[in-house]
């Protein structure tokens, strides 16, 4: 069997094959929230705190859209664990700005060339709250 480990066509049709599948994840959990009745999706809402819209928004969005908060966390030396256990109200409301964000390709980008701690600012719509978290060594990592 040959086997090249530096092939850039096995490497896009990797990246590919992951970007169907988010897509098709994504669209199955919207389709699922879809097919539910109002008051089955308004009681799935109030159990997790967010308006039913806030539900059909973030199914629609997929269930790692906002996986770049808890790198941008870590990033800045903050515990997620320790946040979402103490602060869980304000946890879910990043999770949904970072859900929303129209900023994640700078945000993966820096996270990727571990910069994003100089230049999150800029563009985070959780800026302000990251910063309070950081500044607050009760919800610092180690």
């Amino acid at each position: 069997m040959n086997t090249v480990v530096n092939d850039p066509t096995r490497t896009v049709l990797s990246r590919l094959v992951d970007w169907f599948a988010k897509g098709w994840e994504s669209s199955a959990e919207a389709d699922m929230i879809a097919s539910l009745d109002q008051f089955t999706i308004n009681t799935i809402a109030h159990d997790c705190g967010i308006s039913p819209d806030q539900l059909i928004e973030l199914a629609k969005a997929g269930p790692h859209a906002a996986d770049e908060m808890i790198e941008m966390m870590r990033a800045l030396n903050i515990d997620p664990s320790e946040v979402e256990l103490r602060l869980r109200n304000q946890f879910r409301e990043m999770q949904i700005t970072c859900a929303h964000c129209a900023s994640k390709g700078e945000c993966r980008k820096d996270l990727g060339a571990h910069s994003a701690s100089e230049n999150f600012a800029h563009y985070c719509g959780n800026a302000s709250d990251l910063n309070a978290l950081r500044a607050n060594p009760e919800f610092l990592l180690g």
